[in-house]
């Protein structure tokens, strides 16, 4: 089996991949460049977790970056605010399937603990995948943060995590947290939304 772990420089999401890749899945990583929304130091921890994660799999884990920055502008400038994160995480996840089908891989890994932040309630979690038509993988869905933490610790990510970033600079105040389906389609209307997945993975390079 063989799996696209959509990953970022935070606790979660490796440990994602990790747990993925310890059940015996060929994982392959990529992260999504916010930047100008961030900065540099976000790409560079990932790197050091995608060398971390190979280290204690004792896999080789491949890790691709695709861009993401110019399609945040997009969705701020056209969308509702409220939506930013929602339509953000939707479109990450569209850019996951062009990747995975492109790559052979049965599916995709995501970070998700329920309701931890804005993004990860049940409804935006719903929001997010609707219609995505690949399967999507959330192995810490039932955790709390202290235990993701303790497994980051376990593996040796943590550290590397919680070095300092510039946070996301396209963050609502108030982000939505009980996105509907269809309104989420209808915001994401809004934009050439299949167009900007396909940009985005055609961008994808490996970096690892």
């Amino acid at each position: 089996m063989r799996l696209v772990a959509l990953v970022s420089g935070g606790i979660d999401s490796p440990v994602a991949a990790y747990k993925m890749a310890m059940t015996g899945a060929d994982v392959i990583l990529l992260h999504m460049d916010n930047r100008p929304h961030t900065d540099d130091r976000c790409l560079e921890k990932v790197k050091k977790i995608a060398s971390r994660l190979s280290a204690v799999t004792k896999k080789e884990i491949l890790l691709y970056v695709a861009s993401h920055g110019e399609n945040q502008t997009l969705i701020r400038k056209n969308c509702d605010s409220g939506y930013q994160c929602v339509l953000c995480k939707r479109l990450m996840m569209r850019v996951a399937k062009e990747f995975a089908l492109r790559n052979e891989c049965s599916g995709i890994v995501m970070g998700d603990s329920l309701g931890q932040v804005a993004s990860q309630t049940l409804r935006n979690i719903r929001a997010e995948s609707f219609d995505l038509s690949v399967p999507v993988l959330r192995p810490l869905i039932g955790l709390d943060k202290l235990e993701i933490e303790a497994v980051a610790k376990e593996i040796g990510t943590y550290g590397i995590s919680i070095m300092p970033e510039s946070p996301c600079g396209v963050v609502p105040q108030r982000p939505i947290t009980e996105a509907e389906p269809l309104r989420t389609v209808m915001q994401q209307s809004y934009l050439e939304f299949d167009e900007m997945a396909a940009a985005s993975a055609d961008s994808a390079k490996r970096v690892q």
